[in-house]
């Protein structure tokens, strides 16, 4: 094929590919001429089997990024070989640190024939099943400190900065984090409020408790050892035995 029609080719493999694999999937398409983007991609390429190989004797110079919204992606190119298709690998996410990968399995890529449909049930039955599983470690591992919440229990922990990171179970709670100010991190799937007003993190944490039990979800707010709240932090969350304070007053 002319360069032309291979570009056309895998960009075209991409879109139909994505459309056929599990959950939402949309797919861009990275031509010769972002080479700044090309470059940062083959970096996060999480791979050290065929693909890694491949790369090593052919740099990227074109590419379809497929995108899932909670931040996993896929990246499609050339084999370089005499076989029709595709290798298809996972991209790590951006801004994790480096301990997050440690002691996990690279989600090895996979080669795809010249098939989308085919291809669609081979990578949902083995590649995305291996990615999400790295996915979750490396996010679990990000959490630091930061208790895992559960769909009926939000647990936010202070930080050394002064500020409050949660990881909560579902968009529900989600929703009302962000709208009292919380910034979510969408590769970690984080929120954290910023303690550089303190009167403005107690009023956040004092309205956030009764719109949360609204939904059945009761809050626990967290100290890591060595840390103490802020004066002005809200005198409605009482100690607990377990060294966490509770800022709800849900009772099961």
């Amino acid at each position: 094929m002319h360069d032309h029609d291979t570009s056309e080719h895998l960009a075209s493999y991409a879109d139909v590919l994505a459309g056929e694999l599990p959950d939402t999937w949309t797919s861009t398409h990275l031509t010769a001429d972002a080479k700044d983007d090309l470059a940062e991609l083959a970096d996060r390429i999480w791979d050290l089997d065929m693909v890694a190989a491949s790369l090593a004797e052919h740099p990227l110079t074109q590419a379809a990024v497929l995108s899932r919204p909670d931040g996993a992606q896929l990246v499609l190119l050339d084999r370089h070989d005499e076989r029709d298709g595709f290798l298809l690998a996972a991209v790590a996410p951006r801004a994790l640190p480096d301990e997050a990968y440690r002691a996990v399995p690279e989600p090895n890529g996979v080669a795809l024939a010249d098939d989308p449909f085919l291809s669609a049930e081979q990578v949902a039955g083995d590649l995305l099943a291996r990615y999400d599983r790295a996915l979750a470690q490396v996010r679990h591992n990000a959490l630091g400190g930061i208790q895992p919440s559960q769909p009926d229990r939000i647990v936010l922990t202070w930080q050394p900065d002064g500020s409050v990171a949660t990881a909560p179970a579902d968009d529900r709670a989600g929703t009302i984090l962000v709208a009292h100010g919380f910034i979510q991190d969408p590769q970690s799937g984080i929120y954290r409020l910023g303690g550089d007003d303190t009167q403005v993190q107690a009023r956040a944490l004092r309205e956030i408790g009764p719109r949360l039990d609204a939904l059945g979800i009761g809050t626990a707010l967290q100290h890591p050892a060595g840390r103490t709240a802020p004066t002005s932090a809200p005198a409605s969350m009482p100690p607990t035995p377990s060294g966490t304070r509770t800022a709800s007053a849900r009772t099961r």
